[in-house]
């Protein structure tokens, strides 16, 4: 079977997970099953829960995990309802790697990269919006405002502008052509000028950020013990929403700040930060996988 996918920071993720001796893991984005097929190796006694919102992603790990049918679970969904379906299970482990798996971006009838022919960009094909609706019928004002805050695109006026503009003349019917329009457009030697406006519109049709919000809050909720979580985010948005709430994980005292003396009794954390600062590839993986640069990884753990 040929294997199209490199998973990233595979060596760390197996380190992070070495010592799990028995009950489940959860692959929160098995992809591939680059890192689920590896944490089977390694972890001859464990389980693995493998989820994916993607169908093609289900159904090409099946296949790929087929000798390790009776150690695995796969599940069609959406990541963030996971936690709280299988929080009864004797949970040691939950990986996410968040970003658009090499899987979405290789398939040019998916929208994702730069020269497909579609403008797609849906991670699970059943939901409504796509990549399509949100370029040909989001006003100024919408797409300011995702490209400032999902994008964090520098001129995003100018960005949403350039694209009311280019929809005028013409129905924006591939992500080639949305690629085009921004061949002028400010950007970093090396990268594609469209990279920012790619990011802003994927994380719109696929609500990203909502996910994460949502996965995390389950993981608050679902009262996990002896866990260890490890999340792999490819932007700064994401990460910087997993440091923050890790480290509120972490604390032991929830009093309002400006309070004198703590009065909620000082026992609220839920763990420990195993990570002081993110995981990040090595330069020889880099040069290996390019696509894996901008990884990072955070780990913690659910006492």
């Amino acid at each position: 079977m040929k294997i199209p996918h490199i998973p990233v920071l595979l060596e760390e993720v197996k380190e992070i997970f070495k010592d799990i001796e028995e009950g489940y893991i959860i692959d929160c984005t098995v992809g591939y099953g680059g890192h689920s097929e590896a944490l089977l190796k390694q972890n001859p006694k464990i389980k693995l829960i493998c989820c994916d919102q993607d169908r093609v992603a289900i159904d090409f790990s099946k296949k790929r995990l087929e000798k390790y049918s009776h150690r695995v679970i796969f599940e069609n969904d959406k990541f963030s309802n996971i936690i709280s379906k299988y929080r009864d299970f004797p949970l040691r482990g939950v990986l996410a790697d968040i970003g658009v798996s090499s899987l979405q971006l290789d398939d040019e009838s998916r929208g994702f990269g730069f020269k497909s022919s579609a403008l797609d960009m849906r991670m699970d094909k059943n939901n409504s919006l796509s990549a399509y609706e949100v370029v040909n019928s989001y006003s100024l004002k919408e797409l300011e405002d995702i490209l400032r805050d999902y994008g964090e695109v520098r001129e995003y006026k100018r960005a949403a502008k350039i694209i009311i503009e280019a929809r005028k003349k013409t129905e924006i019917k591939s992500s080639q052509q949305l690629s085009d329009i921004f061949k002028k457009f400010p950007s970093k030697k090396g990268i594609n000028p469209a990279t920012l406006v790619f990011q802003a519109i994927r994380i719109e049709v696929n609500d990203e950020l909502g996910e994460l919000a949502l996965l995390l809050e389950a993981l608050e909720d679902a009262n996990l013990h002896d866990c260890i979580v490890s999340i792999i985010s490819f932007h700064s948005l994401e990460d910087r929403i997993v440091k923050r709430v890790f480290k509120e994980f972490a604390k032991s005292c929830n009093c309002p700040s400006g309070i004198m003396r703590c009065e909620c009794g000082n026992n609220h954390s839920l763990g420990k930060i195993l990570t002081k600062k993110p995981i990040e590839p090595t330069k020889e993986e880099i040069r290996l996988n390019p696509r894996s640069r901008s990884s990072k990884m955070r780990v913690f753990y659910l006492k």
